[in-house]
């Protein structure tokens, strides 16, 4: 929503959190509103975060500090897996996650499925740096629902998912439930890995725990709540969660993430370690 008491800011009230998120606009700085098939989709222009996408009145990206996220989202799990050659990424309509995917040599494969490819396209016009792999011979964009995708998809044959959705709720919501769990851990090769953004740990603990709860119920037995920084989502304190088949997420291939082959601007080997140590309030919540 904007700000009623100054048009020249844009503002995200979050009554969950009894929080809300301001950023100031340049003149004019609403540049795009549109309704899709599926949402509503605004694109403002701000004094210091660049350009900000917003879905259904919530903040998705900005240019400034999306790199946080989209690292966090992809290596976290990419170095976590002995060998990642086939990736999907569900959700992640901006191109992001797809992005930090394609930078690992060793993925042959990557399907990126967005259930509105309007977001993407939007993306393409407003976030050029973040699609700067969707033409990669090894990515497959599809616009289609990432749920029916995995049921259908072949058991055994995909080593990471990455589900880079917003909240639960709309086209999101079947992607928080044990029915899709079930069919992410069929899906997944023998040491394959499920990564799912987490929300915030500070306001939707009971969410977290619910989700955690229906990971296990369908088959996996490890699960790692990583939180990290991010500034435009409320709290300001966000997190990934990972779990994994017949694999220890305790370690991960940690020379490998020293001696990357690509720069990245948040992720490296110590923050990797240093996401391994889940704050105290959060085990005790799980537990």
């Amino acid at each position: 929503m904007t700000n009623p008491l100054n048009a020249n800011w844009f503002t995200e009230v979050c009554d969950y959190g009894g929080s809300a998120f301001s950023l100031k606009l340049k003149e004019n700085g609403h540049i795009h509103h549109e309704k899709s098939e599926f949402q509503s989709i605004d694109i403002y222009d701000t004094e210091k975060y660049g350009k900000l996408m917003v879905i259904d009145g919530f903040t998705m990206v900005t240019s400034l500090e999306n790199f946080i996220y989209h690292e966090m989202m992809a290596h976290l799990a990419l170095f976590s897996h002995p060998e990642p050659k086939k990736v999907v990424v569900i959700g992640g309509g901006d191109c992001g996650t797809l992005r930090e995917v394609l930078r690992h040599d060793s993925v042959e494969k990557a399907w990126q499925i967005e259930i509105d490819e309007r977001v993407t396209r939007l993306s393409e016009e407003h976030f050029p740096e973040l699609c700067e792999s969707n033409n990669d011979s090894r990515a497959e964009l599809l616009f289609a629902d990432g749920i029916k995708w995995i049921a259908e998809a072949d058991t055994g044959s995909i080593d990471v998912i990455i589900v880079d959705s917003t909240d639960p709720v709309g086209p999101a919501e079947g992607l928080f439930n044990e029915a899709f769990f079930k069919q992410c851990y069929r899906v997944l090769s023998k040491q394959g890995i499920l990564v799912q953004q987490g929300e915030s740990p500070l306001i939707h603990m009971k969410l977290i725990k619910e989700m955690h709860d229906a990971l296990k119920n369908a088959g996996f037995q490890q699960t790692k709540v990583a939180p990290f920084p991010q500034p435009i989502y409320p709290t300001g304190f966000w997190s990934a969660t990972l779990v994994a088949k017949n694999l220890d997420l305790d370690t991960f291939r940690e020379e490998a993430a020293m001696n990357k082959s690509f720069s990245t601007k948040y992720y490296n080997a110590g923050i990797h370690k240093g996401a391994l140590a889940t704050p105290q309030f959060i085990l005790d919540s799980l537990d």
